[in-house]
């Protein structure tokens, strides 16, 4: 009973922590979400979740959240987040993109209150520690700076977002609205090219690669136009089509997000609902 109890929450779930995500995105909503007495427990909890789509978008949203450096101490301090961030890393079930978006977010986490010199033999530490679990074919991660024509709202955003998330070898990813980029964290061998495919795939927008110069100016490089063969991410399941999605009655909610501050509040507040009501502390 337990079990089927279970996983009758686990879409309700998921598309609370997707929204978490989606809210953490926008620079705007992170340090509200930290504040926020309900979210952060939650998404550590999410972190010991049985679906794995449940703990990478959890990831996710930690990742963004971190980006804000004054979030970083009261994250770290957080009951459990540091222990299960460990446990996602250490776990041998843990897909290996997932492993790695772990232990960027704990580096980030840990190096917060260091001094330069011990953050830097800490994240090297972690880096080890990490490579040693994933096994030797792993090779170190890399970032990829896209800038993506067509990327100019949320919604696009959501359709670039969910086609990089079925790209095998994907880490993490952050938006960069204003000047219509992304930063995209990749396993080091996977070709750049994948990801230009992948985004070309959405018929509305087209990637060019931002390189820099030897002195330093930055330049927009095209893509091949071949198509790459993209390899799916088999280790994560589907996210939930629209019309079966508990959000799709909050579309009103949902279009206000990073232009209209109570529309993140709005969801903030259901997000905070539900973890209260789901978990107990």
């Amino acid at each position: 009973e337990k079990m089927n109890s279970a996983m009758s929450e686990e879409p309700d779930a998921l598309s609370v922590v997707n929204q978490l995500r989606d809210l953490a995105a926008d620079p705007l909503n992170r340090r509200a979400i930290v504040q926020d007495q309900g979210c952060l427990p939650g998404l550590i909890l999410f972190l010991d979740h049985p679906n794995p789509q449940v703990v990478h978008s959890a990831l996710l949203a930690l990742r963004y959240l971190a980006e804000c450096r004054v979030n970083r101490e009261k994250m770290k301090s957080e009951l459990g987040m540091m222990l299960s961030l460990q446990n996602v890393i250490q776990k041998t079930t843990t897909p290996g993109e997932t492993k790695l978006l772990a232990s960027e977010v704990y580096d980030i986490l840990q190096s917060s209150s260091m001094s330069d010199g011990d953050s830097v033999n800490e994240m090297n530490y972690r880096r080890r520690k990490a490579q040693f679990f994933l096994g030797s074919t792993n090779k170190r991660a890399k970032t990829v700076v896209l800038h993506i024509d067509g990327l100019d709202d949320s919604s696009r955003r959501n359709l670039c977002e969910e086609a990089l998330l079925k790209i095998k070898g994907v880490i993490s990813f952050t938006f960069q609205m204003a000047v219509q980029r992304c930063v995209v964290r990749i396993r080091s061998d996977l070709k750049a090219e994948a990801l230009a495919t992948a985004i070309a795939s959405t018929k509305v927008m087209k990637a060019q690669q931002v390189v820099k110069s030897e002195s330093g100016e930055e330049m927009l490089v095209p893509f091949q136009d071949t198509p790459v063969e993209v390899e799916q991410n088999t280790d994560l399941p589907e996210y939930l089509p629209e019309d079966e999605s508990p959000t799709k009655e909050q579309d009103k909610a949902v279009s206000r997000v990073g232009s209209h501050p109570e529309g993140a509040a709005s969801w903030l507040s259901t997000a905070a609902n539900f973890l209260s009501r789901s978990f107990y502390w």
